[in-house]
């Protein structure tokens, strides 16, 4: 299905739109909404905004398309900017959220993690996963060059980032692309010229190889592009 494409000058509250329109549909229809997250800069006024609304949290189930191989309270760690942004604020039950462990080992932290998903429903699917892109063209922690970019056989992996010289924990393409919807929330300013070539489908970058099977995906552009 071919992208829909979104430039927007009110990113945050079309992103807040959309995701609450998103979990109203799956509640409605199965009585839970599948959120994944991404980390970064670019959704965390988004997450700030949907912690003063008044939803029906106990509904959501909330996972992590990655994370750094970190404990949850460091300064780099994905879930905690999404607990300190969202979680805590809206006083989401513990219960309904599902983090990475990434003070684990990385391979077990991987492995635990795909087994938690499974445990919930096998297979599993997320009515909305979204996602960033770097300006390489990565996205979640599908890196260019690096070996999750072929894995097949797996829903979670530790993915080994030579620029990073540390292992970082994501979703494989199996799991992002069985998803109902993937909305890319990205500011454009300077990945622009990244940013034609993955609407182009270059698949040299990680991000333009997200395509689910049965599901459609957004782009969602602020910044200018």
């Amino acid at each position: 299905m071919k992208p829909e494409i979104f430039h927007t000058s009110s990113f945050v509250s079309d992103a807040v739109a959309l995701i609450v329109g998103e979990a109203e549909k799956a509640i409605a229809a199965r009585g839970v909404f599948r959120i994944a997250l991404s980390g970064g800069n670019t959704p965390r006024p988004v997450y700030e905004v949907l912690a003063k609304r008044d939803l029906p949290w106990s509904r959501w189930e909330i996972t992590f398309g990655d994370e750094r191989c970190v404990p949850p309270d460091d300064a780099q760690s994905n879930f905690r900017m999404a607990k300190n942004a969202w979680f805590e604020p809206a006083k989401i039950p513990a219960a309904n959220i599902l983090r990475m462990e990434g003070e684990l080992e990385p391979a077990a932290a991987a492995e635990k993690y795909e087994s938690a998903l499974l445990e919930k429903s096998s297979p599993y699917g997320h009515d909305l996963i979204l996602l960033g892109m770097g300006d390489d063209g990565h996205t979640a922690s599908l890196f260019p060059g690096t070996n999750a970019l072929d894995v097949q056989d797996r829903l979670v992996v530790a993915n080994y980032v030579p620029k990073f010289s540390a292992h970082r924990l994501t979703f494989t393409y199996p799991l992002l692309n069985v998803a109902r919807h993937v909305c890319f929330l990205v500011s454009s300013i300077g990945k622009e010229a990244v940013l034609q070539e993955v609407l182009a489908g270059n698949q040299n970058y990680p991000s333009a190889r997200v395509a689910p099977v049965d599901g459609h995906i957004t782009w969602l552009l602020g910044g200018g592009a």
